[in-house]
């Protein structure tokens, strides 16, 4: 049985662009790190580097931190802001744990106040009580996602940033669900930071990921040791991006999203024709007899739903072993949107499609729920 791969938005299938036979000749490559040998050879970092600013349209990739996986990246951010005593947080019902468990521990360890901002049902943040809880707690941070990993809904971020930096707030934007699928633009939008991943719509490797950090911002390094510069200083030097990246970076990862990125840019990807088949999905899934989280678009080619009488890891041990349909369920570690979609405390079944996803692998899966809400019916 052929698999049918649909959960893209916990890590891409399949990987383009000689990623792997990339990350495998470093691997069996003479070892050479920018900076710390003894010769001058490939400084894959440097050309990741550049590829994500070009990406992100930032002016100096040297902005860029190289980062293992989103995760850090939103550590790095998180627990680099020099707190103010009784400071407060604006986030959203929407956040992926690599936010909120941060946020938690920040509001033991340093007091920090947290405020949720409420989603809509299709899991997109209400403007006018975002517009109220900014205007009311004044915050020194505001920390939300892109687009729900849950149902693919896109935040307008350069409006929700705009109105946050008029309050003063420092803006960090979580894009691990959107960048590689649609526009992310920190400096154009004005944003602080911005975290992201190279596994998912990026079609890079695992264990890659970056955060962008804007000139001037003030963070204390959270992880410190060797660079392979400045040895002579006691602290982290005072350098981008080297003052965060302690440590040997994971060169043939890298190097791997290099590929992926190089790639992607040399195959634009048709966004209306990916709407067709997220629609598809959508209504087909209904007519079968699901629970359907419909969105309106801007979206993610993500959809979730639920099917009456099954629960919903039942569901995808049978899509899996019956039908070899790889898709991901539960509260997809964003437990406080659920409350919104009425999908609490389950969660739901999630099929995430990508730009390799077909028309014939959509319709198998369709006659698949079919089937399954037959046997029910």
């Amino acid at each position: 049985m052929k698999p049918v791969y649909l959960n893209n938005a916990a890590t891409s299938w399949p990987k383009k662009g000689q990623v792997g036979g990339t990350v495998a000749a470093y691997i069996d490559g003479l070892p050479c790190h920018a900076g710390r040998s003894g010769f001058s050879g490939w400084d894959v970092t440097g050309q990741c580097r550049g590829l994500l600013a070009g990406l992100l349209q930032v002016k100096n990739p040297n902005q860029i931190v190289l980062c293992s996986n989103a995760t850090y990246a939103l550590n790095i951010a998180l627990h680099g802001i020099h707190w103010q005593s009784g400071a407060a947080v604006v986030t959203t019902a929407a956040e992926h744990n690599s936010v909120l468990r941060p946020l938690h521990y920040l509001s033991k360890t340093k007091g920090i106040s947290i405020h949720e901002v409420s989603v809509d049902r299709m899991g997109r943040v209400i403007l006018d009580e975002w517009e109220a809880a900014i205007q009311q707690f004044k915050p020194q941070l505001v920390v939300f996602t892109h687009a729900s990993n849950v149902t693919g809904a896109v935040n307008d971020a350069a409006r929700l940033g705009e109105i946050a930096k008029q309050a003063g707030a420092i803006t960090l934007l979580d894009a691990s669900q959107s960048l590689g699928i649609i526009p992310v633009l920190p400096e154009v939008w004005g944003f602080d930071m911005v975290a992201f991943t190279g596994h998912k719509y990026l079609l890079g490797p695992t264990g890659t990921g970056g955060l962008y950090i804007a000139p001037g911002l003030d963070l204390e390094p959270v992880w410190v040791g060797g660079t392979g510069i400045q040895s002579d200083l006691d602290e982290m030097p005072p350098d981008m991006p080297s003052r965060f990246e302690a440590g040997t970076p994971n060169d043939p990862a890298f190097a791997g999203l290099a590929a992926a990125v190089t790639w992607a840019n040399d195959h634009g990807l048709d966004s209306t024709e990916l709407q067709s088949k997220i629609e598809r999905l959508a209504a087909g899934l209904a007519a079968a007899g699901a629970d359907v989280i419909f969105v309106a678009p801007p979206r993610t080619p993500v959809v979730s739903f639920t099917l009456r009488d099954w629960d919903v890891g039942d569901v995808g041990e049978v899509l899996h072993k019956s039908f070899g349909i790889i898709c991901r369920t539960g509260l997809h570690c964003a437990p406080r949107i659920h409350s919104y979609l009425g999908s609490y405390p389950a969660g739901t079944v999630r099929f995430s499609l990508s730009r390799f996803t077909t028309y014939e692998e959509i319709d198998y899966c369709l006659r698949a729920v079919g089937e399954m809400m037959h046997e029910t019916g």
